[in-house]
């Protein structure tokens, strides 16, 4: 669905299909705050809903609970549920994603009292977001439809709170756009995203973008800079590899924070001559999630003038089984001078990753952090919504639990145990691509990926779970998630109003 959001007045919304009216619960009662005005869509409605009748309608306290109430009008109210509170940013994304979805293929006019709201930059911010990430539809092309955004307060909202709610929404924009954008890269068949056609689609992005530099680079340029790893993974295909690096940068020659981000983009993985089931193949157009993110989170960035530069690093290629495919005891030479005996094709994300952690460590950041769908042991360990994140530093583990928390994206660290080094020790190269079987499967990834990080602050995330949602839920929609873009955004956020201070 094509859906847009902008800032609006009561006059205007009043025209839109669906009305939507935010209330708060106390003791069970739903309360509409005092700057919402009572007459909507031809009819007068109380200033709150009894316990029994919320019980009756199925209104709950529980987030984005919603009731939509018909009229005679060309307009319906929904009422929904921010729960027991205004100053949670979580509960605006979930009552943003109820009204879209309630509304299906309508506008809708969300009415925003903005008294006792602590933060209304970002309650509108987190409202766009919800909104605009669960319109998303990769199948169905609609009519384009509006998500508006109408401020309200006692009697007007001040200047300066409208202004702020005005910022929001365009912040919701840009969030929610480019998520959306890699959703829907994701998503596209693998027949119609190879790593020439993914790399072609980041740079018309990119290209747009301020203060944003991008390059492509072909297998010529790829061998000349020693990237055994992505080389060798993709031996086995027909389409020829890529490797997109993109850099922002707003304030050129001034010292600013620097983040390098790197991101696994394996356009489809049949787990090459250690082939995948059948079953296990069906959904591996996804793997190519962590260079999609990356990407969305540069340009995310510029958008929204974050004053951190950030160098974007996504090696682009597929994992088949042709007759030039790589071998179970082959070894790989990786940019950095390390090798890789490949024991198990399957795992090759590693491989990959591990040219692009070397070139992020040469690009001399301040911290480096790698997305990618990485290990099945992820997911075994946390399912499908929670994602899993390793840190070389207690500092940046600390940045990563607060970004994931503003961003309402669940993320857990998981421990880099030493010990486990032996898993990967090789008898005939630096190290194996597998660890013990069975044993700590994600753990094992994350050390291999950290010998190429050149001992730089590090973030890894696994993302293997909750890269794919297989139904809709709250504003996650089924299919691609871009799970961890808007995490990455917040941390980046964070950097920047440190460094600020």
């Amino acid at each position: 669905m094509s859906r847009s959001a902008r800032i609006s007045t009561p006059v205007e919304g009043a025209k839109q299909a669906v009305l939507a009216v935010p209330v708060i619960f106390d003791a069970g009662t739903a309360v509409v705050a005092e700057s919402v005005p009572l007459n909507l869509a031809g009819q007068k409605f109380p200033r709150s809903f009894t316990k029994e009748w919320c019980a009756q309608q199925g209104l709950k306290e529980e987030p984005g609970s919603s009731v939509l109430i018909p009229s005679f009008s060309d307009s319906s109210v929904l009422l929904v549920s921010l729960g027991a509170s205004y100053n949670r940013l979580e509960n605006y994304r979930l009552c943003g994603a109820a009204a879209v979805r309630q509304a299906a293929k309508s506008s809708v006019a969300f009415f925003l009292p903005t008294n006792g709201i602590e933060d209304p930059r970002g309650a509108a911010r987190a409202l766009v977001e919800g909104a605009l990430l669960a319109s998303y539809s990769f199948k169905e092309r609609t009519p384009h439809t509006t998500f508006d955004v109408i401020p309200l307060g006692i009697p007007l909202p001040s200047v300066e709170t409208h202004n702020m709610v005005t910022d929001g929404v365009s912040d919701g924009v840009a969030v929610g756009d480019g998520v959306n954008w890699a959703k829907r890269l994701i998503d596209t068949p693998a027949a119609d995203m190879t790593p020439r056609d993914l790399a072609r689609n980041v740079m018309l992005r990119l290209d747009g973008d301020a203060h944003v530099s991008v390059d492509a680079w072909n297998e010529t340029k790829i061998k000349a800079e020693g990237l055994g790893g992505l080389l060798g993974v993709g031996q086995g295909s027909a389409q020829p590899t890529r490797l997109v690096y993109a850099t922002y940068d707003p304030q050129p020659g001034e010292s600013i924070p620097h983040v390098a981000l790197v991101g696994k983009g394996v356009t489809f993985d049949s787990g090459g001559l250690s082939i995948k089931s059948g079953d296990g193949m069906m959904t591996m157009k996804t793997d190519m999630t962590g260079a999609a993110v990356v990407m969305a989170v540069l340009s995310i960035a510029s958008r929204l003038k974050i004053p951190v530069r950030v160098t974007a690093i996504a090696p682009m290629t597929e994992n088949l089984s042709g007759d030039k495919a790589i071998k179970p005891g082959d070894v790989l030479t990786i940019r950095n001078g390390m090798t890789i005996e490949v024991l198990n094709t399957d795992a090759e994300g590693r491989l990959i990753l591990a040219d692009g952690l070397s070139l992020a460590a040469e690009a001399n950041p301040d911290a480096i952090v790698d997305v990618a769908t990485l290990t099945g042991a992820q997911a075994v360990a946390l399912g499908d919504e929670v994602g899993a994140f390793f840190a070389s530093t207690d500092e940046l583990a600390r940045y990563f639990d607060e970004a994931a928390e503003a961003s309402g994206e669940q993320l857990w660290r998981m421990p880099l145990v030493a010990s486990y080094e032996s898993h990967i020790e090789s008898d005939v190269a630096d190290m194996k691509n597998i660890g013990k079987p069975g044993r700590a499967g994600a753990i094992s990834a994350a050390l291999l990926l950290q010998r190429f990080t050149d001992a730089r602050p590090w973030v890894h995330l696994d993302i293997a779970g909750p890269g794919r949602a297989d139904a809709d839920k709250g504003y996650v929609t089924k299919g691609a998630t871009a799970f961890s873009a808007r995490t990455i955004v917040e941390f980046l956020s964070a950097v920047a109003k440190v460094t600020k201070n």
